[in-house]
């Protein structure tokens, strides 16, 4: 049985208010999507959500307004395996996106070869349990060496102590590993928590990235999510070479108020207030991690 056709995105998508802050030239949004149209780019009959269509000509307004000149495009999981979408827009933008894909273990070295030409630069892993089943040790390791001849990097979206209960797994993997979105820790537990040592640790190995995106799924407080800030203040000190921000728009499966992509933009000088920082932030460390 298909899920229902009803938004999962809540709230209006209302275009952003004009940001105070001036992002620097080829600054990247790490982390966003694009959803159908479903007219043209079908969900997946296993979806286990239904998004509204909010296409690509929309991210780039987005992108435009805010002042990004290049982006990171992750396939979601409404489009499942199924990476029309995703080819669409990396074609569309060349040389302005990167792509992350969803695969199995089972996807043939052929097909990765091919999303490679087309921009692709990493695999992303889920344990949010309303997106399906999570990988299990074992074959994180398996999707690891399966994309080290590419250069990937492995993506992991968890949440609570999730990148804390996967340190050892994580730490030992080869090549690249990204936790999404400040490793959607509980900030009820404060900012020493023992999940937010857990991934400064594996900030310490060098071999892991950590997106600065989402402070708003991670706030306690609601906007401007200070609390959230000062969490990835703390990120970003702690390894300024291995840390990216983004915005994860369209904010998909948010129960809860719409951010203002402007105020998310205008809360990066509260994260990194060093130009110098902010270089490093949005432009050299991207540059690095999804081979622009």
């Amino acid at each position: 049985m298909l899920p229902r056709s009803e938004p999962t995105i809540e709230g209006p998508l209302a275009f952003p208010s004009a940001p105070v802050y001036r992002l620097p030239p080829n600054a990247c949004d790490s982390h966003c999507h694009v959803f159908g149209p479903a007219a043209q780019f079908p969900f997946a009959p296993d979806r286990t959500f239904t998004p509204p269509d909010v296409p690509l000509s929309s991210l780039r307004r987005l992108h435009d307004a805010l002042g990004f000149e290049r982006a990171v495009i992750v396939q979601s999981a409404s489009h499942g395996r199924d990476h029309a979408v995703l080819v669409d827009a990396l074609r569309t933008g060349r040389g302005r996106y990167r792509g992350v894909a969803l695969i199995g273990l089972d996807t043939p070295d052929r097909e990765l070869a091919a999303l490679h030409e087309e921009g692709v630069r990493g695999v992303r892993l889920q344990f949010m349990s309303h997106l399906g089943p999570p990988p299990s040790d074992d074959e994180i390791v398996q999707y690891a060496h399966k994309i080290a001849p590419y250069g990937w990097h492995l993506e992991i979206h968890v949440s609570g102590t999730g990148a804390a209960d996967r340190y050892e797994v994580i730490s030992s993997l080869p090549g690249r590993v990204v936790i999404d979105h400040l490793g959607r820790v509980d900030l009820a537990q404060g900012l020493d928590s023992a999940a937010i040592r857990a991934i400064e640790r594996l900030l310490d190995t060098g071999n892991v990235w950590l997106k600065l995106s989402s402070t708003y799924r991670v706030s306690t407080q609601g906007a401007p999510y200070d609390d959230a800030n000062e969490l990835a203040a703390r990120y970003a000190a702690h390894n300024p070479d291995r840390v990216v921000w983004g915005t994860d728009y369209p904010h998909p499966n948010l129960h809860a108020a719409m951010p203002d992509d402007g105020v998310l933009v205008d809360g990066i000088p509260a994260i990194v207030p060093s130009t110098a920082g902010q270089q490093k932030l949005l432009v050299d460390n991207p540059s690095e991690l999804f081979d622009f």
